[in-house]
């Protein structure tokens, strides 16, 4: 029986969506040992600089740091090593046809605990290039103009 219920929040990838167009999200379960567990409720986990591959039909994480454990012993993890992901084999091969024909890449976008087990959140995206992150900047400006202009109608001013 899970430890608790719901959805609890670890680390998000907050230049994800600025730097990508995400295409599609995928759940993904993680292989972690104890340390990495207990280092990641206490929330010392970074997505920044983190992506994920696919080896060989696995899916792995690279470059995710989980803090050591402040409690560990000699037993305690390696804080950047290559971690696996959990996916079903439909999902994995769904990923791999996609990756080699576009150039698209795999991008976590969260981490969090779902009913006390550790999730990722990855993305398939593709990379923004200038002018879409322009756009993308003019657009939100332009919505919040249109929004406070609304607001002002509505109180009188």
């Amino acid at each position: 029986m899970p430890r608790e219920k719901g959805k609890a929040v670890i680390a998000t990838n907050r230049k994800a969506r600025h730097l990508y167009t995400i295409l599609d999200t995928y759940e993904a379960g993680m292989v972690l040992q104890g340390t990495e567990v207990k280092a990641l409720r206490e929330g010392k986990a970074s997505l920044v600089d983190a992506f994920a591959t696919i080896d060989d039909g696995e899916v792995w994480i690279n470059g995710l740091h989980i803090a050591e454990y402040g409690s560990g012993t000699w037993t305690n993890h390696a804080p950047r090593r290559k971690r696996k992901l959990l996916l079903h084999r439909r999902e994995i091969d769904n990923l791999i046809g996609k990756i080699r024909d576009g150039n698209l890449t795999l991008v976590p976008l969260q981490m969090y605990f779902s009913d006390g087990h550790a999730k990722l959140e990855l993305a398939l995206a593709r990379g923004k290039q200038a002018h879409d992150k322009r756009r993308d900047i003019a657009e939100r400006t332009a919505k919040r103009e249109v929004e406070r202009t609304i607001g002002r109608r509505v109180k009188g001013m």
